[in-house]
């Protein structure tokens, strides 16, 4: 059965995500940063975790954004089959959400309306909108802001499929060793494996929205994401890059079919302030 959205919901619901996803953490990724305190074995890496999370409950209890890149909005939306909506155009109503959560919220504007020009739009507008039709007659919206220190440190490598697991395994490491401090460890990891040049970067990006307790369902899969997790905090960089055993919190990988020719393999790198809100309507 058709269902009629108005997009002026999708508005008001976008607009609250965007203050939602500055001011507070997922559970999962404050539990996960709970466990990283725990976990660090450098008495200097623990006082940092320590203040990252003090800055955490002073951005929850003052309203205050927990980092002052507040992001470029990136929304994911899984759309119903059976939904149709009404009220106007679908990108118009993201973007007012957008307009309304940065504007009304006292975010941080940082998005420039031409990439050569930078003139700053002063809305934080446009998004980067994600859409996919599904079955059914809901539909899901991710907003993940995403702050640009980490997502600079983000990279695109493109294999021989002969490099295999192995060299997936070094591309992940070299994008993180080559991060280092700048990605403001400790770091959440995102992997896409396969498909094409845009499908396995896109995957990366999907992958961090994941919760970070939650491992891949395809065994091999969920096995290369603790390995990297492991191989990672191996690695030395530590809490803000100062050494210390807690470089990232979790590795997460999507895989996708690809061609024969090929071994796309993007990692999308984010800080501790891993943020994203999810809704259903």
């Amino acid at each position: 059965m058709i269902r009629t959205i108005n997009v002026d919901k999708v508005t008001e619901n976008i607009r609250e995500m965007c203050i939602e996803a500055n001011h507070y953490l997922t559970p999962d990724m404050k539990k996960r940063l709970d466990e990283a305190v725990q976990g660090e074995e450098s008495p200097l890496g623990r006082q940092i975790l320590e203040q990252l999370e003090e800055n955490l409950s002073i951005a929850g209890k003052d309203m205050i954004p927990i980092c002052q890149d507040t992001g470029m909005a990136v929304v994911f939306m899984e759309i119903g089959q059976d939904v149709h909506f009404e009220g106007g155009d679908l990108t118009d109503a993201v973007n007012e959400g957008v307009r309304q959560g940065y504007v009304e919220g006292y975010l941080r504007k940082s998005v420039v309306k031409d990439p050569l020009i930078r003139e700053n739009t002063k809305d934080n507008t446009p998004a980067i909108l994600h859409t996919t039709i599904v079955p059914g007659n809901q539909v899901k919206i991710t907003v993940a802001p995403k702050g640009f220190g980490s997502e600079n440190m983000s990279r695109v490598f493109m294999l021989k499929p002969a490099e295999g697991i192995e060299g997936v395994k070094q591309a992940i490491l070299t994008a993180v060793k080559d991060a280092g401090p700048n990605a403001c460890p400790p770091m959440v990891v995102g992997v896409g494996i396969g498909g094409t040049f845009e499908k396995c970067a896109l995957m990366a990006k999907q992958a961090l929205t994941r919760d970070v307790s939650v491992s891949s369902d395809i065994p091999y899969v969920a096995d290369l994401e603790k390995e990297m997790l492991e191989k990672i905090n191996d690695l030395g960089i530590g809490p803000a890059g100062l050494g210390g055993r807690i470089t990232a919190l979790a590795v997460n990988i999507n895989t996708y079919p690809t061609h024969i020719a090929g071994l796309p393999v993007a990692v999308n790198i984010c800080c501790h302030v891993n943020r994203h809100a999810v809704r259903i309507l």
